[in-house]
C-alpha cells in the first residue's frame, strides 16, 4: 500500500503562485511514474501533469503546459507541482497519484493509488 498526502493548495490572485506537494509512504518506488489530476466543481477529473520514475521524462496537459512544472525528489519520496501565471479556470480539488508503469502517464486507468487532494482556489 501507497499512502499519499497532498499540500500547499490554498486562494491565489489570477497571476500568482503555487506550489504543491505529494508526499508518499509506505510501499513507495522511485521506478515507477507520477502525476496530478484535478477536479473542478460540476466536471470530470482531468489529467494536468506526469513525470517518470527517474524524473526525465514529463507529460503536461496542453491547459497548464508552459505554466505548470511538474518534479520528483525520489530521496524525499516527494512529489511537486510548481504552478505559476495561475488563471481562476485552474480552480480544482487538484489530487497527485502513483501509476503502475515507468513512464509519465496520461490516462487516469493506469494509475492505483490517489491522496485526497488539496484544493486551489484562483480568484479573477
Amino acid at each position: 500500500q501507497v499512502q499519499l498526502v497532498e499540500s500547499g493548495g490554498g486562494l491565489v490572485q489570477a497571476g500568482g503562485s503555487l506550489r504543491l506537494s505529494c508526499a508518499a509512504s509506505g510501499r513507495t518506488s522511485g521506478s515507477v511514474g507520477m502525476g496530478w489530476f484535478r477536479q473542478a466543481p460540476g466536471k470530470e477529473r482531468e489529467f494536468a501533469a506526469s513525470i517518470d520514475g527517474s524524473g526525465g521524462t514529463t507529460n503536461y496537459a496542453p491547459s497548464v503546459k508552459g505554466r505548470f512544472t511538474v518534479s520528483r525528489d525520489n530521496a524525499k519520496n516527494t512529489l511537486y507541482l510548481q504552478m505559476n501565471n495561475l488563471k481562476p479556470e485552474d480552480t480544482a480539488l487538484h489530487y497527485c497519484a502513483v501509476c503502475k508503469y515507468d513512464t509519465a502517464c496520461y490516462s487516469s486507468t493506469s494509475y492505483n493509488y490517489w491522496g485526497q487532494g488539496t484544493q486551489v482556489t484562483v480568484s479573477s
